[in-house]
Formats: C-alpha cells, structure tokens, sequence
C-alpha cells in the first residue's frame, strides 16, 4: 500500500521533466520561427526595396563604359553646309588589366617600340625620374638610408601612402643628371609609350598614338596583337574645322585631354582622362549633345580577377549633329566687309588705338543668329606685323558705350515714363546747367532749332534726349538751371533700357556673355543721366545692341538670340541629315511696355535716318533698292583698352542700328567700331558703310538662294559641302 506514493512522485517527476521538454520545444520553435522570418524579411527587403541598388552597384563594377573614340557631333550652317567635320585616322591604344603589373607594362612598351615611332618630346623630367627608378629600383632606393626611413615612418598620423610619398621625393631628388644621362633614345622611346599606357584606368583603352600613324606601322602592330596583350589597333577621329570663326569653339587633344580644373566634373561622367572635351564656345556650350556615347562592356573575370571574357552591353553611337542659325555664306562676305573697312580706318593717320570692330545680323522675329563678325588688329608675335584675327567672340564678350545708336530706346521710355508723347515738340539746344560746361548736339552749337521728336532721331539730337531725361528726373529744362538727380531717376532709365536688352544679358547659347558696365549713380550725378540718354555713360555688347533694334523692329517682343538652330541624329549615309531631335524656336524673354502704336511712330523716326533730308545715314542709304531704317552713333568715350599707357586718352566709338524691310523686318543689324582718333570721326562713316555693304550681300544672297532653291527647311535637307576648302586641325587650332 505505500508503493501508490512512490509510483505517483515518479509520474510527477516525469511529467514535469516531459512539460519542460515541450517548453522549450517551444522555444526553439519559436526562435526558428523569427530567425526565418528575418531571413526572409531581409531577403525581401533585398530584392524588393534594395534590388535595384544593387543591380547598380554590381554594374558600376562590372560595366565599363570603354573609350571607343566614337565621331563628335558635326556642325552646319542654317543650310546644311558643313562647318566642323571629324576626320577619320589610324590609332593604337592599350588597355591595362586588373592584374596587370609595371613589369609587364614596360615588356610591351619595349615591343611596341620596336613596332613604332614614337615622339619623345611630351616626356618630362618627371618621367625620366620614374623611369630610371623602375629600370633601377635597388639602386634608387638605396639613396635612402634606414635612418632616414625609419624617422619617415616614426611620424605621427602619416598613412602607408603618405610614407612612400616621402621616400619615392627623395629617391627623386637625389637621382642626378649623369644618371638620367644613362637613358639612351631607345630608353626615351619606350618611356614615351610607357608615359602613355600608365596615364588611363584599368579597363579603358588608352590612346598610345594616333597622329602619324603610318600605315606600316599600323600592319605592323596589327600583325603581332597577340603578342601584345591589351595593345588594339582602331580609328581615332581628328576634330576639324572648315571655317575660322571662333565662335564654334574647339576641343582638347588626347595629349591634353580634361582640363584640370574640369577633371573631377568629366570623370564623374564617365569620360577618360585623354577624352576630348570641347574647351570653348559652341564646342564646351553643347558638350553633352556633342560628345556621343561610349560603348559599355561587361567583363567576365575568374577567380583571381583575370578578365577572361568582353561582353558588349551596349554600342557607342556618335554624337549628335548640330544646325546652326549661321548662313556661312554671309558670314564669310561680312568677315571680309568688317575686315576691309577695319583696315581703312587704320591705314588714317592718328589710329593707333583702334584695333578691332564687330557686326551682328539677326533674324527679329525668332532670334537666328545669321552672322556674327568680330575683327581684331594683333601683332604677330614672330614677324612683329600686325594680322587680323578673328574676334567674334568679342561681339557678346565686350561692351562700350553706344552713343546716339540707342535714341529710339530713350524716346520710346519716355513716353512710357509720360513725360513725353508721339509728336512732342522741344527745341534742340545748347543746355546749360548751373557749374557746368554747355551739352549740344554735334549740328547746333549754339542757338535754338524747333524739333520734335521724329526729327530729333533723323537729326540725332542730343539736347532733345537731355531734355527727356530731365522730365523723368521731374525736373524740366530751364536755362542755368541746378540739378540734383533723384533716387529713382537711373532706375527708371535703366529697368527701360533693360527691356530692350541694354544693360542686361542677352540669353544667346554661348558661355561667356558680358552683361556691360554701368557707371556710378547718386544725387550729384545727375550729368551722367542727360549722358545715359544719348548712349555715353553705361556700355553695352554688340549682341545687345542687335537684340535691341531687333525688339523695336518686331513690334515690342525681346527674343532670345541663338546660334544653335536644331539638334538631330547622325546621318545615316552622309548624304541627308539624320532625324530632327530637337527644333530651337523663337523664346520670347519680354515685351515692352510700349504699345505697338508707339513703336510704329518710332520706327518712322528711325527711317528718316535713312531717307530724310536730313538723316545722318542718307550718304550710304538713299538709294538702296529695298527699305531699311536704322540709327547712327558716335560717342565720344575716353580710352580704356589693351595699352594701358593710353588710358585717358579721347576716342570716338562708331556704332549703327537697323532692320529691313521696313514694312516687315526680316533682318537686324548691329556694328560697333570702338576707339576711332577723335579727329577722323566727322569725316569718317565707316560703321555706315559697314551696315550698308553687309546689307546689300544679305539681300543678294536671299535672291541667290531663292535662284537656287537653297532652303534651310527642317524637311529632308540634304548635306551640303562648306563653301571653302580651309581645313584648320586640331593641332592648329591649339
């Protein structure tokens, strides 16, 4: 009967041994459970939220855009004449693998070099340095001592790469000159290809050499490609231009590669450190679209990195084609113009200071630039004559003061400001304020002449503008009278002119844009506004006098001017443009103020410039078999150009505004001539002449083009050879 107790403790014990199991069990199963869904939740959370991070991340490693030197982008005029071309030639290039050593790289150096011709002059003493250490590297580093070494590397916070900086500086130094003597020609020749091979990244091919590259030299090297391990023979392309105009820019050499201060920009876009790049103008404004893209490869490794295969990803394609609103026909008659008329103004006596002119001709209504001429007077620094050069750039780079070329804008401010309105009259004469000499118009010295303000533009009356000025001051004219200039008066004047585009940037496609310089105001200043108002106090470019003229002539619309005309494709056969990608239309930055009849009434003013009997331009435009109305200007500035020992001294700027037709502007003009002798000036009309000449060639040429049926039609253009057979290479554009 006492066994029952024992048999029930033993149960107890059992089942509680049983219960504990099953606890933790329990557990375990549980810790599974989470340890799983973890797993899981971090593989979705992988795939579905990271995945496509990672997929970046594995094809930034493994996808490798390679520098297949595809064709630049090709320039053309408005009519699809070739402008800028690529000429195709002969490369030989290297690709460093992973695994490659400096050993291995200097065997194909030496083998390359017995294949080739290599120019040694780009090796710098630098080079020398190191490659006298790799040909001799015990000996080098034995101009170390362990003293030495060992006091480099006891420093303090100074990393592995830090100390071998240190040593490889004093190897370096104490290499001497007998020892470099030691590298024969052979040496430099290898060292020149060897230069070339270390300069790139792993996996990008590196240009070895591709200008004269003869074709023996290429079979040569082409036979023997498997003897050269990451040596390739292909096509490089030469950048070349068939016109001088500056404005299309250039590019770097592969010699040159990424300017320095753009490195870091290019190399995060996946451009090579020998790539070229375009360095100024339409070349560096349209790089993107110029460029091209590379072809990406994937390259298949092994296990200990080796590349053992290449899988193209993606082939590289040229870059796009540009049209450009230029008429290179027109350009090149008005480069010649600009030149001839520069010269005769130079060949006067007393024309030491002038030395460049500008003219711009542009579409009014959409903005096309179709000539921009910029000429300048430079000494060549070989013979030590003078030779024109081009200096288009000029025309939106540099800014003077205007003179009387900006009277339409000053007469159609005030009649915004209300001071004036359409027919006003206020005689022309001689104002004279309290403590200052009198302020005329160069035809009436003295005196009082009736005038309003259609014949105060066709006559150029200054008075009639100081007058205007003063009514914005709020403070009419009156004989001796004291001026003081109120706050508001320059801004008034200026946000006016601004909407023009006086004063301000014009938005053309071209890096570099001046805006102009504007002189001091304040309350004692009140001379400078009556100097604002006939152009002689603030400057402005010559691109901002022809958006100017080109808003008066279209009715009150400030467009946007532009060189680039469309973007398309690459052609497929040479022969008609590719497909249009892209069409650059009129962009309308502004509109005046003024209403349309008001610009009407002006646009009157400015054609009696050129018709009436007394209009300042009736010499050179009376008789012109189309009608054209336009503005004069000669003002009187004090030199501030390239000879500094001439500050100071009195000029004369000639400047003209104007369009044609008349009755429906199709063209706008703008020429500048700075820094002509102030005793040539009332004899001399040469920025007229300019005008005039530059004109009558764009009406020719209109007529001819129309003989022709020559049409810059975005349908089915085809290409067109340049109009010259000037051929300037990279090389000579360096």
């Amino acid at each position: 009967m006492r066994k029952a107790p024992g048999k029930n403790r033993a149960a107890s014990v059992k089942a509680k041994h049983h219960s504990n199991l099953t606890f933790r069990m329990n557990i375990l199963f549980f810790a599974i459970f989470i340890v799983f869904s973890m797993l899981i939740f971090r593989l979705g959370y992988m795939q579905i939220v990271k995945g496509e991070d990672y997929v970046r991340i594995l094809e930034r490693t493994e996808e490798v855009p390679v520098n297949t030197s595809v064709p630049r982008g090709r320039m053309y005029d408005r009519y699809g004449r070739i402008l800028v071309d690529n000429h195709p030639e002969n490369a030989i290039t290297y690709t460093k693998m992973q695994t490659t050593t400096s050993e291995e790289m200097l065997d194909i150096a030496k083998k390359l070099a017995q294949l080739i011709e290599q120019p040694t002059n780009r090796v710098t003493l630098r080079d020398k340095q190191d490659f006298w250490i790799l040909k001799n590297h015990d000996a080098a580093y034995e101009k170390v001592t362990k003293a030495e070494e060992t006091k480099i590397r006891t420093k303090e916070n100074i990393t592995t790469s830090q100390i071998n900086a240190e040593i490889d500086k004093l190897v370096r130094e104490r290499i001497t000159n007998e020892e470099l003597l030691q590298l024969t020609e052979e040496d430099l020749e290898v060292l020149a290809i060897y230069r070339e091979m270390v300069s790139g990244y792993n996996l990008s091919p590196q240009i070895i050499k591709s200008e004269n590259v003869s074709a023996e030299e290429f079979a040569r090297v082409s036979e023997r490609l498997t003897e050269l391990p990451g040596v390739n023979t292909t096509t490089d392309w030469k950048r070349v231009k068939l016109s001088s105009l500056s404005i299309l820019g250039r590019t770097t050499v592969p010699t040159k590669g990424i300017p320095k201060e753009k490195l870091n920009y290019y190399l995060a876009r996946d451009y090579s450190r020998n790539d070229r790049v375009g360095e100024s103008y339409i070349e560096a404004q349209y790089e993107e679209l110029l460029q091209g893209q590379k072809t990406v490869v994937k390259n298949i490794t092994n296990k200990k990195g080796q590349v053992v295969d290449t899988v193209t990803t993606y082939e590289g394609e040229p870059g796009k084609d540009l049209i450009l609103s230029l008429d290179s026909e027109l350009q090149a008659a008005t480069d010649k113009i600009v030149e001839e008329e520069l010269l005769n103004l130079k060949a006067l006596p007393g024309s030491y200071l002038l030395d460049r002119a500008f003219l711009i001709m542009m579409d009014p209504n959409t903005g096309d630039i179709l000539s921009m001429v910029g000429k300048k007077i430079e000494k060549n620094p070989e013979t030590g004559e003078n030779e024109v050069v081009d200096y288009a750039y000029g025309s939106f780079t540099t800014a003077y003061e205007a003179g009387s070329a900006v009277k339409a804008a000053t007469v159609l401010t005030g009649y915004n400001q209300g001071v004036i309105s359409m027919g006003t009259s206020m005689g022309d004469e001689p104002i004279i304020l309290a403590g200052t000499d009198p302020k005329t118009s160069i035809f009436n010295r003295g005196g009082y002449i009736p005038m309003n303000d259609l014949l105060a533009l066709e006559r150029s009356s200054n008075s009639f503008m100081f007058k205007i000025a003063l009514l914005i001051n709020g403070t009419p004219y009156s004989y001796g009278m004291p001026l003081r200039l109120k706050d508001d008066t320059f801004p008034k004047m200026r946000n006016n002119y601004a909407q023009f585009g006086l004063g301000v940037k014009t938005g053309i496609d071209l890096p570099n844009e001046f805006s102009g310089v504007r002189g001091p105001s304040g309350p004692t200043m009140g001379g400078k506004t009556l100097d604002l108002a006939i152009g002689q106090y603030d400057t402005y470019t010559t691109l901002q006098l022809a958006q100017y003229i080109s808003t008066v002539a279209n009715g009150g619309y400030r467009i946007q001017p532009h060189v680039v005309k469309e973007v398309r494709d690459p052609s497929q056969d040479g022969k008609q443009f590719g497909q249009l990608v892209t069409e650059i239309g009129p962009t309308i930055l502004n509109q005046i103020d003024n209403p349309k009849e008001e610009i009407d009434y002006v646009k009157q003013g400015l054609r009696r410039v050129y018709t009436g009997n007394q209009g300042t331009a009736r010499a050179q435009f009376a008789d012109t078999p189309y009608t054209a109305a336009g503005k004069t200007g000669t003002a009187e500035v004090v030199y501030y150009g390239p000879l500094r020992e001439y500050f100071g001294t009195n000029t004369i700027n000639l400047t003209h505004v104007g369009f044609a037709p008349y009755e429906n502007p199709e063209i706008a003009y703008a020429v500048v001539i700075p820094w002509v002798n102030t005793n040539l000036a009332p004899h001399y009309y040469q920025n007229n002449v300019i005008a005039r000449r530059s004109l009558d060639k764009y009406f020719e040429l209109k007529a001819k083009y129309q003989a022709e049926k020559v049409t810059d039609s975005n349908v089915k253009q085809p290409i067109l050879p340049a109009i010259t057979e000037e051929k300037i290479g990279e090389d000579e554009q360096q």
